[in-house]
């Protein structure tokens, strides 16, 4: 690819091929879905060479949790973590750039995620694309920041099931591996909350609806706390399920707001098609 057609890539003037309404044809949404993963992609490895820089940093960062684990055991359990093959280390460093890349970048890629499907709603539901990008993001990075915070509880109760007379030799692989899902299934977790309200500007989900059915939500959200939690723990299962539950409890207050507004704008709002019809 060019240079030119690089910064292609990054141009925010409008594109050919919108119709009057603004939404665009078929073949023009799968060449904007091309551009966009080609430009997360460029942004991906941009940001793991630079990662690469600064991976004694990111390595004492990402061990913090498991150092943290062995002192609250202490001696009952013997424990070590260890990196195995000639390609062991290299593969080690590319990977734990990789996760690091992923998670600061994140808002950029949620960014293009909902860029993507602008285009498909009308014009009056696109001015919220802002907004989820100034909110997708960072709460991404938090939800995954409480999951960083959980790792040292989660991973001392699992350890402390190691018998006492044997080691418990941990490929720091796999350690990455768990790692990386809890920080991902946290940060996932803190998006739900705002797919619900875009699900409710799409006019999918009503407010009144989620009050409706409250209390099986928030035992869904336990349960899927529960389950998507890679340790065992019942606190790195609350440290998940509890902020949930309020960011479920705050988007069901602004869908209700919004549900309020356009029904004062249409009466005729969240009506079926035979409810409407005058026959």
């Amino acid at each position: 690819m060019s240079l030119v057609g690089l910064l292609a890539l990054f141009s925010t003037k409008p594109r050919n091929g919108l119709s009057d309404d603004g939404r665009m044809a078929l073949g023009d949404h799968l060449r904007e879905l091309r551009a966009r993963l080609l430009r997360v992609t460029v942004v991906l490895v941009v940001a793991i060479s630079i990662s690469l820089f600064f991976f004694d940093a990111i390595f004492q960062l990402i061990l913090a949790p498991y150092d943290d684990a062995r002192r609250s055991l202490g001696s009952d359990v013997s424990t070590a973590a260890t990196i195995n093959g000639a390609g062991g280390p290299l593969m080690l460093h590319l990977k734990l750039c990789g996760v690091t890349a992923l998670v600061v970048t994140s808002p950029y890629w949620l960014y293009q995620i909902w860029a993507f499907i602008l285009p498909g709603l009308h014009a009056n539901e696109r001015k919220w694309s802002r907004v989820f990008a100034a909110i997708a993001g960072p709460l991404f990075l938090v939800g995954s920041w409480i999951g960083y915070l959980t790792l040292p509880k989660g991973l001392e109760v699992l350890i402390s099931f190691t018998p006492a007379d044997l080691t418990n030799l941990i490929e720091f692989s796999d350690y990455l591996t768990f790692l990386t899902r809890t920080l991902l299934v946290f940060g996932i977790a803190f998006e739900i909350p705002v797919f619900v309200i875009l699900l409710n500007l799409a006019g999918i989900v009503k407010g009144k609806t989620l009050g409706e059915h409250r209390p099986w939500i928030i035992i869904g959200v336990f349960v899927f706390a529960a389950v998507a939690t890679p340790s065992t723990d019942p606190f790195s299962m609350l440290f998940l399920a509890v902020p949930m539950v309020l960011l479920f409890a705050i988007s069901e207050v602004i869908c209700r707001v919004m549900d309020s507004r356009r029904l004062k704008a249409d009466p005729s709002y969240g009506l079926s098609d035979d409810e409407r019809s005058a026959l």
